[in-house]
């Protein structure tokens, strides 16, 4: 899979290079792409906003940097699109299952204000939001967009199973999870203050018996 990010801040994006997905990066797996939209800027400053028409706060992306750079970067219009924007399409787990079956995704970091309108009815496919909550710009939405797409990509997981079986995908709340160890200092701490009311995970039964038989304190503390 390729991810294109077109964003004004190229900085913002050094997480990708990290964890799970810098290594499938790394790989030849995933192609992620970070854009500066200024490199296409016709103004000899490189500037990329002006005063929204009509008047009012805040600044608002130009269309013509955004235009020339999208159709730099995807001149055939083989990418889906997508706009990371407020307004947008509430992002879901169906819809990242249904975004990672493309092979080719690319995302417009908004600013300021926001983008010409132009621009985005002449250019773009959609329009997605990460959330109803107010964010200085799309970087934070277009990292969260491409992690979640990117753990669908095949090999991008070290198991087929991560995906599958995970509660999003089968509609239930997350499940608690232990570590298979013998024993740990901070459940003794626990089993110490609350040794009448507190139960062993069955899944710790094995670990630490003999000191635990039927979920009750066996053992002696030192």
């Amino acid at each position: 899979m390729r991810i294109d990010i077109l964003t004004l801040f190229p900085e913002m994006f050094s997480p990708l290079e990290y964890s799970v997905i810098g290594r499938a990066r790394q790989r030849g797996i995933l192609q992620i792409n970070i854009v500066d939209i200024r490199d296409f800027s016709a103004d000899k400053h490189k500037k990329c906003d002006d005063y929204p028409f009509g008047g009012g706060a805040g600044m608002v992306m130009m269309p013509q940097p955004v235009h020339d750079c999208v159709n730099a970067v995807d001149p055939d219009r083989q990418a889906l699109r997508i706009y990371l924007s407020p307004k947008g399409e509430k992002l879901t787990q169906k819809k990242v299952v249904e975004l990672s079956e493309r092979e080719r995704l690319l995302f417009l970091c908004g600013h300021y204000e926001g983008v010409d309108q132009r621009v985005l009815d002449l250019d773009f496919d959609c329009e997605i939001s990460v959330g109803d909550y107010v964010l200085t710009g799309g970087e934070l939405p277009a990292m969260t967009l491409a992690d979640a797409v990117a753990r669908y990509v095949p090999g991008v997981l070290g198991s087929g199973e991560s995906t599958a079986e995970e509660s999003f995908s089968s509609g239930l709340q997350l499940k608690k999870n232990h570590l298979v160890i013998t024993f740990w200092n901070i459940l003794s701490i626990r089993v110490r203050k609350y040794s009448r009311d507190w139960k062993c995970p069955k899944c710790l039964f094995r670990d630490i018996t003999p000191m635990w038989q039927n979920g009750e304190w066996n053992g002696s503390w030192k």
